[in-house]
């Protein structure tokens, strides 16, 4: 499939039905890779010494091996001497695990490999990108038998430059080998089941490919990265435009920022900079803020996710030496931002510098067919629908990233997201660098999305078990919230999501008590709250640890993660598990009344949205339907139940 944007109005153009991969930048065209590859599991690993990768490559002299050449659908004919060892077909993106794929092997397979054709030709000063939007956890791509790249990390993005590998005929036979290994505790597996079967609150694995993979033709200067930073004291947005090579003398960036609705579009302004660096940074004066008795109408918030909308151009001089100015583009790419600040004071979550009440729900991310891959761009959709209807503004992603187009249906629907990561279960010097350089990527990749007004690097102390006794645990547990406010200084960040805070922005705990009075109880007032934190905790750790630097008294604090009411007809896991529906809308209406009437709380976050596999405490079912009408859950959850 190749998808083409509508130039000039850039959110539309990002929306195309809310396909794109990577919906904050976009070009005129894009062809997607998903659908079918050929496939094989390689449980003795035997594919790199047996040069699995070489299979259905092109010839000598560039010309396409007709007795080995892939096929459009990846398979791949076999040889004289040995047959095809990828002789299995799957269906991309969706991980072998799960029953979309088409294989629906749930067993220990920690190496697999995959295969496809693509046919391109770039033209001159142009390359071909490969984009891979995860693979887990490690990967590497051949292009026509010859490494092209190599990417360590499973929640990521990552690109290989297929240009120099291509046959003469544009062929590039795609070669991707994945290596999970299930029982590597040092890896960032989150929710992933080390077990042969889920059990508890551990799902199915997830090995190799899980996003989508497409290829972008690019001009050889081009923009890889677009961030941006609104300052509403200073009525400008400082954006931040990364190129793919240090530019040559007299290129330009120049960044447009304009701002569509059914009157009409306007213009925010623009910037235009001397490409000095790899990295351009400038201010965009936004005139239009200036009148702050006007400007809400302009600011992303839930109930009014206004975006606006960013064309960013690379200029350069021409063959005949002609200056940038004389408007010769380089490259044009389209993307879009939400005006709108975050922070945290006196007790309260700020959203656009006034007091915001988090009524969040816990977003596993998980169907029963696809697994933690989405099954479409409708589900993206319907997914952040959903959620808002039940009375939610926010969601927790919890131990994983979220597929970018989701998160872009959260940015344009309105719904405000805590960014996370899978954890590991062990502390180790290799554990450390796991986590701290895929968080880094992850904090670069995600932070263009205004929806993700949070980031947890690290829940309920995974990964440092015994942080309250160990030095090095602390340490980095202190290292990472330190890391997370270096890379994105605008975005409050939680130490340890739940108990044992060494630092952070905000006070988070998680409390399961499943009775109604008990709860209201802990969170009845301020001195009730004093109790609570300062004790060991409802779940039997200490909320904030001894010398917790930064976290001060005004610290807001949230209630974020209760609930966990199980209500199933088959057997099944919960905190409490209920019998009929009426007892079911008594225990969760009873828990959401004892948070919402507490004052000193600044927001909740309930578990959890559905069921997932065996973990049967979702207020929907996995298959997406509320268990009581939806009305009736968004009176629980707005407070408003009965009015």
């Amino acid at each position: 499939m190749t998808a083409r944007a509508t130039a000039g109005t850039t959110l539309r153009a990002t929306a195309q039905d809310g396909t794109h991969p990577r919906p904050t930048l976009i070009r005129e065209s894009w062809t997607s890779l998903d659908g079918t590859w050929a496939f094989a599991h390689d449980d003795e690993d035997r594919g790199l010494a047996e040069h699995w990768f070489t299979g259905g490559t092109a010839g000598a002299g560039g010309s396409t091996d007709a007795g080995g050449a892939a096929g459009a659908d990846g398979s791949a004919g076999a040889s004289a001497d040995r047959p095809d060892p990828l002789d299995r077909q799957i269906r991309v993106p969706f991980v072998p695990e799960s029953e979309a794929s088409g294989i629906g092997d749930r067993g220990f397979h920690p190496v697999v490999w995959y295969r496809r054709t693509a046919r391109v030709s770039p033209p001159v000063g142009h390359r071909a990108l490969l984009h891979l939007g995860a693979v887990d956890h490690e990967a590497m791509v051949w292009v026509n038998g010859r490494l092209a790249g190599q990417h360590a990390g499973g929640q990521t993005a990552f690109t290989v430059d297929l240009t120099d590998h291509l046959a003469d005929d544009g062929t590039a036979v795609i070669v991707v080998r994945a290596a999970d290994d299930p029982h590597d505790v040092d890896l960032p597996h989150g929710k992933q089941d080390w077990e042969e079967k889920p059990h508890g609150i551990w799902y199915d694995r997830t090995t190799g490919i899980w996003r989508s993979v497409w290829i972008e033709i690019v001009p050889d200067q081009h923009v890889t990265a677009f961030t941006a930073e609104t300052d509403l004291a200073r009525c400008r947005v400082e954006v931040v435009v990364d190129l793919a090579r240090r530019p040559r003398p007299g290129t330009r960036v120049r960044v447009e920022l304009s701002s569509t609705t059914d009157r009409g579009t306007e213009q925010l302004g623009a910037i235009e900079l001397d490409a000095v660096e790899p990295r351009v940074a400038g201010a965009v004066e936004i005139s239009a803020l200036r009148n702050t008795q006007a400007r809400d109408r302009l600011l992303w918030r839930p109930g009014h996710p206004h975006l606006v909308d960013a064309r960013i151009l690379v200029l350069a001089s021409d063959d005949d030496g002609a200056d940038a100015g004389a408007g010769v583009v380089r490259d044009e790419a389209f993307g879009y931002l939400g005006l709108r600040t975050v922070g945290v004071d006196r007790g309260w979550f700020l959203l656009n510098g006034e007091p915001c009440y988090m009524r969040s729900v816990l977003e596993q991310g998980f169907w029963p067919d696809t697994h933690l891959t989405p099954p479409s761009a409708d589900a993206c959709r319907e997914e952040v629908g959903l959620i808002l209807d039940l009375g939610f503004n926010a969601a927790r992603i919890h131990q994983k990233t979220e597929d970018p187009r989701l998160l872009f249906q959260a940015d344009r629907q309105g719904l405000m997201i805590w960014g996370e990561t899978a954890n590991a279960y062990t502390y180790s010097p290799r554990a450390v660098a796991a986590l701290s350089s895929e968080w880094a990527e992850i904090v670069a990749q995600y932070r263009a999305h205004p929806s993700i007004v949070t980031w947890v690097p690290i829940n309920e102390s995974w990964g440092v078990r015994d942080l309250a006794d160990h030095p090095g645990q602390r340490q980095l547990a202190l290292a990472m919230t330190a890391l997370t406010r270096a890379l994105d200084p605008s975005r409050p960040v939680v130490s340890n999501d739940g108990y044992e805070h060494t630092g952070g922005d905000l006070l988070t705990v998680h409390d399961y008590c499943t009775d109604p009075p008990r709860l209201r109880a802990h969170y009845a007032d301020a001195a009730a709250l004093e109790r609570t934190i300062t004790g060991m905790g409802p779940q039997g750790r200490r909320p904030v640890l001894d010398g917790a630097s930064e976290l001060g008294p005004d610290a807001p604090v949230m209630l974020t993660e209760f609930g966990g009411i199980a209500f199933a007809v088959a057997e099944t896991w919960g905190y409490a598990v209920v019998g009929s529906e009426e007892e079911f809308t008594e225990r969760v209406g009873g828990l959401f009344e004892a948070v919402t009437a507490s004052p000193v709380l600044a927001g909740f976050c309930y578990t959890q949205l559905t069921d997932t596999q065996q973990e049967a405490n979702g207020l929907a079912t996995a298959d997406r339907r509320p268990k009581l009408d939806a009305a009736v859950i968004r009176g629980f959850v707005t407070g408003e139940a009965g009015a």
